[in-house]
């Protein structure tokens, strides 16, 4: 545990795609979800379940869904992720991302097949010792989408601040539904995304990139404050 301040922390976080091949304590694992359910909800539903898997469990999911995309198997979207069309603001922080990313990893952005393998790192979960798959009640609302995110929001500073490094992969939700019969879950949850969780290589270029933030004014606005400028 380390003593950053909350804003520390924050600024601090990032998406972690490589990992060191060191053990996460299921005592650990379990401590960072109980802060996550400590996250807000509307009626204090506490939408969300938290599957995680390490060892050989994580191993035959990763074997699985590694075999899904060498057979080129469709995606199962149960849900919409990114709006569709991608307005063309978005598409252009999208694009940007996605080229530190190649630009790090010392890919091309004319290297299809490189391109593709890097995204494929996302079914290995980046080889993190620890894949949590994330599941939501498919009666659920699109509020409680947003009450998931704040838990693993939670989940994210939390692990930043014990000194390991995570990542969502919104990815997973392409194989949803492999990933719901793999784990045999309840025919009421849909799989919404995975986490990659583990000890960050510091050394690993993907780890040293930062992708960049909107200015404040480009998304907030002010009225009524008394305060001068």
């Amino acid at each position: 545990m380390t003593g950053r301040s909350l804003e520390q922390i924050l600024q601090a976080r990032k998406s972690v795609r490589a990992y060191l091949p060191k053990p996460v304590a299921k005592a650990q694992v379990a401590a960072l979800l109980a802060l996550a359910r400590s996250a807000p909800s509307g009626a204090n539903l506490q939408p969300g379940y938290f599957h995680a898997l390490s060892g050989g469990a994580l191993d035959a999911l990763k074997k699985e869904l590694a075999q899904a995309v060498q057979q080129s198997r469709p995606h199962v979207a149960e849900y919409s992720y990114f709006p569709n069309p991608m307005p063309a603001y978005l598409k252009s922080r999208q694009r940007a991302a996605g080229y530190a990313l190649y630009n790090a990893a010392g890919i091309n952005r004319r290297d299809v097949a490189a391109r593709k393998a890097q995204f494929a790192r996302n079914y290995a979960f980046f080889d993190a010792p620890v894949g949590i798959v994330v599941t939501i009640e498919r009666a659920m609302g699109k509020g409680c989408y947003m009450d998931l995110g704040m838990a693993l929001m939670a989940f994210l500073a939390a692990a930043e601040a014990r000194g390991l490094g995570a990542s969502g992969i919104g990815a997973l939700a392409n194989y949803g539904d492999l990933v719901h019969a793999h784990l045999g879950l309840p025919d009421d949850q849909l799989v919404v995304c995975g986490m990659a969780l583990g000890y960050p290589d510091t050394d690993a270029a993907v780890n040293r990139f930062r992708t960049s933030r909107e200015p404040l004014d480009t998304f907030a606005s002010f009225a009524g404050f008394s305060d001068a400028e």
